[in-house]
């Protein structure tokens, strides 16, 4: 195959193409931070999203800890009221929209394209400007640690009127909607670039039913975005016109309804709990096979359960309000429509069931972490059902049961299955394996702690225990369940804190490993470990839905078609990349400007603020329009890579 590509005078260097459209400045740097700010390769921006999520993660840790140490006795004064409503808001909304969502967009970007044959995403500079923005909208809702109004404190979910000017006057609840304005136009912006790179980028032979079940869940995850986001970018803009211009879309006094907010914000708050589990539903579908050396149990049922429960995730928004006074053909209908979702929900466990049946089982970190997954979503599904029964709800509704159903599905569920999926995609990503015996202590030290911290909470709020409530009387009888429960979460820090160490150790001085060290299925592990930047040599022909496993069995036969198709690119000139570029990275810094005009800048009548605000809005459009004027004018040109060295094999290095 070498031989063959040497021929075609496809080994050799990098070229430049002249570029036929005006540009001001083209960045070359491969190596420093400019590469990084200038960087449209999605691997490295799976890796910035990846890193910023691990980060945001400790913050929610850190958080949650302190929230828990508050609670730990009765009459405690560890923290003030405010401070706890400060603390459990930005817990929340840390954990889900800036921990466990950037998470799965890390693997997103990094895997999906290995996954389905492509050198990068549709729209490469689109790519790095999603990143750029949910950056600024992750500053925007912590800024206001560090200045005096303070952190947001109105609840992860923001209810209305507590939420209008009237009840939070000052600039928390401003950056709050800001940001997450900001965080919506980041996840639209990159699930538009995953569905078109899914439905145009796919290699030959890559069917839609060859696809990997952790492209499928990344394909019904970014339609899930694109559908519910918008409903909730309607109440934060219309919560924005209460407090900023004296609009009443919620001001009761002036005819506004609170109710409006809720259906809103439940209308894409549920089906924001599946955009946080079907991705690591995939990655347990891939984990599985791989370890239980068997193909998927039923795949085409998988996949098409997974669709279902996107669809039906609209159709449930109302059980998180059977205690508004819906009446009784509502709170009926969405009983129903909440059973039925359960259903495609057990049958993608009762096929991971049968893909473990009978296989060769093999016990190793990405298993366990999975198997774990698959016993927490089960505890937190038990629960969840309970509500689907209104007069069960109306009971539990508001108390700490709920915040142990919510935190059994969320990070017993998601977080479980996203901290194997690092496992089992790291030497990929890396070129490094992390050692079994350090991998499988911090899977039991979390394990067990989370267990420690959770299920005691479903006792508390059965014996009537409120969630969001920062302190409890002695003869309340909670004084137990709460020591327990902070213990456990102390351990489950422990087992975090180990977990992040091992890796961060692994990642400079781990094991280096040869590609494929699981004897993995899919396409991404016939790549070198780590990938080069134009992912294939030689984009692949798929021939079967477990296509890297095909390939192993049929050596000779992939090796003679690989070198026709490198004719082929040697013909056209080589591997086209994208050019790097700034200008998503400063269009990002002119929206954080504008930001900060909108939600932080004080705009109470006074000397100069009004104008100073104004400035900074101002000062913020201008670099988003050059920014934006000049990405514009550099076209769609790129440069030519023609690999230097020998190739082993074939074109995935056989």
């Amino acid at each position: 195959m070498a031989d063959a590509l040497a021929k075609t005078g496809f080994l050799g260097k990098e070229e430049h193409a002249p570029t036929k459209t005006f540009v001001l400045w083209r960045p070359t740097a491969k190596t420093g931070l400019m590469s990084w700010l200038t960087t449209v390769d999605h691997k490295r921006i799976g890796f910035l999203y990846g890193i910023s999520a691990l980060f945001f993660f400790l913050v929610g840790g850190v958080e949650a800890l302190l929230i828990r140490i508050q609670l730990m006795v009765p009459n405690n004064h560890f923290l003030t009221a405010q401070q706890y409503n400060e603390m459990f808001t930005m817990h929340a909304t840390t954990m889900i929209f800036l921990a466990v969502m950037p998470l799965s967009a890390a693997f997103f970007n990094f895997i999906m394209p290995l996954q389905i044959g492509a050198r990068d995403v549709a729209f490469p500079r689109l790519n790095a400007f999603s990143f750029w923005v949910f950056l600024v909208g992750a500053i925007i809702l912590n800024i206001g640690w560090f200045i005096h109004d303070g952190a947001p404190n109105g609840g992860w979910f923001g209810y209305t009127p507590l939420t209008t000017k009237l009840y939070s006057p000052n600039h928390a609840i401003d950056m709050w909607v800001m940001g997450l304005q900001l965080l919506g136009v980041a996840s639209i912006a990159a699930s538009l670039n995953f569905i078109v790179t899914i439905i145009n980028l796919r290699a030959p032979g890559m069917t839609m039913m060859r696809l990997p079940v952790f492209t499928w869940m990344t394909l019904v995850t970014a339609f899930l975005i694109v559908l519910s986001f918008p409903a909730i970018t309607i109440a934060l803009v219309e919560l924005m016109m209460d407090r900023l211009f004296g609009t009443n879309f919620f001001e009761v006094s002036g005819g506004g309804m609170p109710i409006l907010w809720t259906h809103l914000f439940w209308v894409f708050g549920h089906p924001e709990v599946y955009i946080l589990i079907l991705p690591a539903m995939g990655i347990i579908s891939e984990i599985l096979p791989t370890f239980a050396r068997k193909p998927l149990f039923g795949y085409p049922i998988v996949v098409f359960s997974g669709a279902s429960i996107g669809f039906l995730g609209f159709g449930v928004w109302s059980h998180h309000m059977f205690t508004t006074g819906m009446g009784t053909m509502g709170t009926a209908a969405f009983s129903l429509t909440t059973m039925v979702i359960a259903v495609p929900t057990g049958v993608k466990i009762f096929n991971w069931i049968g893909t473990l049946w009978g296989g060769h089982i093999s016990m190793r970190t990405p298993m366990c972490f999975a198997l774990g997954f698959i016993w927490m979503f089960m505890i937190g599904g038990f629960s969840g059902v309970m509500h689907a029964a209104a007069p069960a709800d109306a009971e539990q509704h508001n108390s700490y049961f709920v915040v142990a159903h919510f935190h059994y599905v969320l990070i017993g569920g998601s977080l479980f299955a996203l901290l194997a999926g690092i496992h089992y995609w790291f030497p990929l990503m890396f070129g490094r394996k992390v050692s079994e015996f350090w991998g499988k202590l911090s899977f039991w030290l979390v394990f067990i702690g989370f267990n420690v911290t959770f299920f005691p909470m479903h006792f508390l709020g059965l014996n009537g225990m409120p969630r969001r409530t920062f302190t409890y009387d002695s003869n309340m009888g909670w004084g137990t369940g709460n020591f327990v429960a902070t213990m456990g979460a102390f351990l489950l820090g422990i087992g975090v804190g180990t977990y992040f160490v091992v890796m961060v150790y692994t990642f400079f001085k781990g094991e280096k490993v040869a590609k494929d060290p699981w004897d993995a299925r899919t396409l991404e592990w016939g790549l070198p470990a780590p990938p080069p930047e134009y992912n294939y040599l030689v984009i692949p022909t798929v021939h079967a839905r477990d296509d890297w496993w095909y390939e192993k069995h049929h050596r000779s036969e992939v090796a003679a078609e690989r070198a026709v198709h490198a004719k082929e690119d040697a013909a056209h000139g080589g591997i086209h990349m994208p050019f790097q570029s700034i200008y998503p990275f400063i269009a990002g810094v002119g929206i954080l400007v504008g930001a900060v005009g909108i939600a932080v800048v004080d705009a109470d009548p006074g000397p100069g603020l009004v104008g100073r605000k104004l400035a900074t809005c101002l000062v913020g459009f201008a670099i988003l329009l050059v920014a934006s004027l000049l990405w514009s004018l550099e076209g769609n040109d790129g440069y030519h890579i023609h690999p230097e060295g020998e190739v082993e094999g074939d074109g995935h290095g056989h």
